[in-house]
């Protein structure tokens, strides 16, 4: 258990807090934006998002920089950048701020995804994220954030950059579920 695969875990620990978060109606107002509003906790669970979110890439910086890349964390790592993102779709959905084709879409390619994985796990080899499987996770991030920012700051300009990289991330997502499938159907084939 080294600092990479730790900092993976906290990630996945502050799902919880962040559904809580953005879930529970506290009732702490909002700030007006034009015609729109950004509830304080959607603020805060923006922010929280995109502290998990920033988790991501310093357990993978300080993997690689101090060769601390293990099995656990090759498989940890997309697992916990599924779950957090999963979650806040789901979150967005309930919100009324995606809509429920494109999250149900979205996370079905995740759980593909993570069964192939498995299979591979019980076969002995570990599936690395790909750099299309990477690009994918930073627009999902991306989407999410501005999305919980109700498209701040884009929201004065009337452009809604929140709902079109969703739907960009959602062809990304597709497009590199087929990639990973195509470059690692072997797994299925061979699989015992």
């Amino acid at each position: 258990m080294n600092l990479p695969n730790k900092i993976t875990i906290s990630r996945i620990f502050l799902i919880p807090i962040f559904i809580i978060l953005v879930s529970v109606p506290f009732g702490w107002g909002s700030f007006e934006m034009g015609e729109r509003e950004l509830p304080i906790s959607h603020l805060l669970g923006a922010i929280l998002f995109i502290i998990a979110s920033t988790t991501d890439w310093v357990d993978g910086y300080i993997a690689r920089k101090y060769n601390l890349v293990t099995n656990l964390g090759k498989f940890l790592d997309p697992l916990a950048d599924k779950l957090l993102v999963s979650a806040a779709l789901i979150v967005l959905v309930e919100a009324g701020l995606a809509p429920a084709w494109i999250v149900i879409i979205i996370i079905s390619r995740e759980f593909a995804v993570t069964g192939l994985r498995l299979v591979a796990a019980g076969d002995g080899a570990v599936l690395a994220a790909s750099q299309m499987g990477k690009l994918k996770t930073w627009i999902q991030i991306v989407s999410v954030s501005l999305l919980l920012l109700h498209n701040f700051p884009f929201a004065f300009v009337g452009l809604p950059l929140g709902i079109i990289s969703l739907y960009l991330a959602m062809i990304i997502t597709v497009y590199s579920g087929y990639d990973y499938f195509k470059k690692n159907w072997h797994v299925m084939r061979d699989s015992k």
